[in-house]
Order: C-alpha cells, then sequence, then structure tokens
C-alpha cells in the first residue's frame, strides 16, 4: 500500500470488529444447545477455531474476559477455562493479523508482573496485544488472593489509575534504538536509552527499568470494561477503546457521546478512544429462522437457572429466597462494590417497569437483542449505530451456536460491499488497524523536545 492509499484508508472511518471467546457459555443455559461443545473452555482447538475464523473475517481482534472467583453457581466458561494471557500466547502463533486482548486485574497484579506479561505478548505477536484493564468486581476473588476484603468500589479505580500508569511508564523502560548490538565494539545497548522509573505512589512503589523492550506498536493497546462514573472516567482519561453494553440505540447513543465528550475533557481528541459495545447477533437467512434460534435459548434456562444467572453481578445474591412474582426486592447498596454500572442497569429497568422478580431473571438471563434477524437486518442495525453516533464497532459474542460463523459468512460481506468494513488488512499491529497512533516514547519525546529547544 502507497503512503498515499493509506492516508485516504486512515481519513475514511470504518467499523472495527472484535470478538470473545464465550466456550461453553456464559449463561447457565448455552452449553445445553448441542452445538456447544461442552469442554469449549478449555480446548486449545476451539480457541483456534475462533480465532481463525475471526481473522478470515478480517476483524481487528479477539477479546478474552476473565474472573478469578467462582462458586457452584457460575456459568460453566466461568467454572472452566484457560487463564487469558496464556490462551493468547499461544493463539499468537497460529494467527498473524488478529489483535490478541486479554483481561487482568489490577487488584491482583503487581504492575511490573502486568507490564511483563503484556509486553512479552506484544513482542511474541509482533505488535498485537491489547491489555483490557479491570479492577475485578467479584468481592469474592479477594479471597483468593489473601485479602479479608474487597477494596471500595472508587479506591479500586483510583488504584488502577496509578497502576496503568506505573506500567505503561515500566513500558517505556526501553528507547526504540537501544539496543545497538555492535559486535565490533562491544557495545549490546546504549545505556543513555536505558530508563529507571523510580515510581512511589499512593499504592505502589515501583524502581524499574523493565527488563523487556517496546514492540513496534510502542505500547499494549489499552481497553477499559467499567461503565460505572468511575469507569467511564478512567477510559475517557487513559483508554484506547472501552467495551461496554446496551440494551437500544438510544442508550448507546448517550453513552457514546457520554465517553467522547469526557475524553475531550480529559485533554484528548474524541477519536482516541473507540466505544466499542458487546453484541451477540442471532441471524437467520429469514428473520422467522433467527425468532426460531432466539426462541430455541429462551426454552434452554430455567427460572431457577435464571436467578442463579442474576445473582452473580450481586456477589452471587441468592435470589431464591425473594417472593418469585412479587415486585423485583428493594437491595438497597447490594451491588454497588461489584458490578456496579450493570447492577444499577438491573434495578433501573426492574423498577421502570414495575417488573416481578421471575421477569427481571428472564429478561437479564436471555435479552433480546436489537441484532436479531436476517443478515441484511442485523447489517441495517450495526450501520445505523456506527453512523449515527452510538458506536464505533462492536465486540461479537460467540456464545449462540454458530453465532461467530454467522456473522462473518453473512454480516461481514454486506458492511464490506458498502464500504463499512475492510475487505484487507491495512496495518501489521493492533493500533495500526484500529486507526491508533503509535506511541512514542515519552523519553524519546523528552530528548527530542529539549534538542529543539537548544537548536
Amino acid at each position: 500500500m502507497t503512503n498515499a492509499q493509506q492516508n485516504t484508508a486512515q481519513k475514511k472511518r470504518q467499523i472495527k470488529l472484535g470478538t470473545t471467546i464465550q466456550g461453553a457459555g456464559t449463561t447457565q443455559s448455552a452449553w445445553k444447545h448441542p452445538q456447544v461443545a461442552l469442554d469449549a473452555s478449555v480446548s486449545f482447538a476451539h480457541y483456534k477455531q475462533v480465532a481463525q475464523k475471526a481473522e478470515a473475517g478480517k476483524f481487528d481482534f479477539l477479546f478474552i474476559v476473565d474472573s478469578t472467583f467462582i462458586t457452584p453457581k457460575s456459568a460453566p466458561h466461568f467454572l472452566n477455562r484457560l487463564e487469558p494471557l496464556t490462551a493468547l500466547s499461544a493463539l499468537s502463533t497460529v494467527t498473524t493479523h488478529l489483535g490478541l486482548v486479554g483481561t487482568l486485574s489490577v487488584s491482583f497484579t503487581e504492575p511490573y508482573t502486568a507490564a511483563r506479561q503484556f509486553a512479552s505478548l506484544d513482542l511474541l505477536s509482533q505488535g498485537r496485544a491489547g491489555w483490557n484493564v479491570v479492577t475485578t468486581g467479584l468481592e469474592g476473588a479477594a479471597l483468593n488472593y489473601s485479602k479479608t476484603e474487597h477494596l471500595p468500589h472508587n479506591v479500586r479505580y483510583k488504584l488502577a489509575q496509578e497502576h496503568l500508569e506505573v506500567v505503561q511508564g515500566l513500558w517505556d523502560s526501553w528507547e526504540d534504538d537501544a539496543f545497538v548490538g555492535d559486535r565490533k565494539a562491544g557495545i549490546f545497548f546504549d545505556p543513555k536509552k536505558l530508563h529507571s522509573l523510580e515510581h512511589k505512589g499512593e499504592f505502589f512503589s515501583v524502581k524499574g527499568p523493565l527488563n523487556i523492550a517496546r514492540s513496534k506498536q510502542g505500547q499494549p493497546v489499552i481497553f477499559q470494561a467499567g461503565s460505572s462514573e468511575d469507569g467511564r472516567n478512567l477510559a475517557a482519561r487513559s483508554a484506547d477503546a472501552i467495551f461496554t453494553i446496551h440494551d437500544s440505540f438510544e442508550q448507546a447513543r448517550e453513552f457514546y457521546q457520554d465517553i467522547k465528550r469526557r475524553t475531550a475533557a480529559f485533554g484528548r481528541t474524541p477519536e482516541e478512544i473507540l466505544v466499542l459495545p458487546g453484541i451477540d447477533p442471532i441471524i437467520g437467512r429469514t428473520a422467522e429462522e433467527a425468532e426460531r434460534k432466539y426462541q430455541e435459548r429462551v426454552e434452554l434456562i430455567t427460572v431457577e437457572e435464571a436467578l442463579d444467572q442474576l445473582g452473580r453481578p450481586f456477589t452471587y445474591l441468592d435470589f431464591s429466597v425473594y417472593p418469585l412474582d412479587a415486585p423485583f426486592p428493594e437491595l438497597g447498596d447490594i451491588g454497588s462494590n461489584s458490578y456496579r454500572s450493570y447492577t444499577d442497569k438491573i434495578k433501573k429497568v426492574a423498577k421502570e417497569e414495575n417488573l416481578t422478580l421471575r421477569q427481571t431473571a428472564l429478561r437479564f438471563a436471555v435479552p433480546r437483542s436489537s441484532f436479531i434477524g436476517t443478515p441484511e437486518q442485523v447489517a441495517d442495525v450495526a450501520q445505523k449505530w456506527f453512523e449515527q453516533g452510538a458506536a464505533d464497532g462492536f465486540i461479537i459474542g460467540t456464545a449462540g451456536a454458530n453465532g461467530l460463523d454467522d456473522f462473518v459468512d453473512l454480516v461481514v460481506p454486506i458492511l464490506q460491499a458498502r464500504g463499512l468494513f475492510r475487505n484487507e488488512y491495512e496495518h501489521d499491529t493492533l493500533r495500526g488497524n484500529l486507526g491508533l497512533k503509535f506511541v512514542e516514547n515519552r523519553h524519546t519525546q523528552s530528548s527530542a523536545a529539549v534538542n529543539k529547544i537548544a537548536a
């Protein structure tokens, strides 16, 4: 591709696409579908199949979510699954362009360790790594890390901001041309281009430097997946992309505009962050077939399973103790220190629509997505959200049988024909394909600024 062609490609806004690994299912019932492999969550063959299908569809990235606490009522994919960075490292060897994004909690990981892990993935994949920065919503996770209690919500996000700043500082330990490798002179690296961090903050004290160099994209791409006030601010201040979930176009557009406003308020341009709603499309060659596929999902789940699923974001609250056909119970602050944005949403919908506990559980167990229909209908909805200020792209769920295959085979060609999605990869790094700038090393920038002043 010539420079002129690259400039044209960069100027034309196109949909960004990612997909998730959901294995045997992130709901209580998805595993019951005969086309879902029971060992999918721990099968590298399954991970490889999903990754290579996404790459064949020219997707930007594969996204692996994670949590570190389970109960016997957890969904199958949560009970038994591969650790994200291990899986992504393996996937880097069987893909060439697909971005590889993994979740790692700042609440239970030291910045130096996180920096090494993602820098390693970034080098192994030649610039295709991304980090989904989370604070961990489930309070029980603290008990797996020698903690007696989970940090309060606002404290977790203060910690997250400092943690991320430390990691990004460590990623700049080596300037890009530090390793000279001059055998005759006996110079392996230029000491002036190695930098210690010397960080001393509220939560962390990290000397540095990091013992691994930067990749061709500069630094891994930063994702964030929280939609609370604190989560939105963290994303707007520091993230390259935010993973969110919305029931309607109106909700998605309101969130999109809010994130773009916040990003500008932090001194960044709105284009510096991508808003990527997660969707679970159900596609049929006819509208009737799509509806039948949706009803198949509804029929798989029992009310008891729906209650278990509803309890998870409320730190596995046992909803079976409440009257099933009475109004959704008043829960006070329950859920406020876990997945706050999601639990607030559940409470709000139940109250505004005067739903019973049964109705609420079933509503959120098998939500009716806007992305149900024929390939053309799903493409139309995606185009509307993209062009009318509700999304920069989408993260496609894979919980439904053949969901990713249907999207790649039936919807992607329509988006390509409309000029809304690429036909070929334009770049060989995740940042490049997402249209994000290469991250200059801060020490190189500082030297350049000093030299400019001196000149």
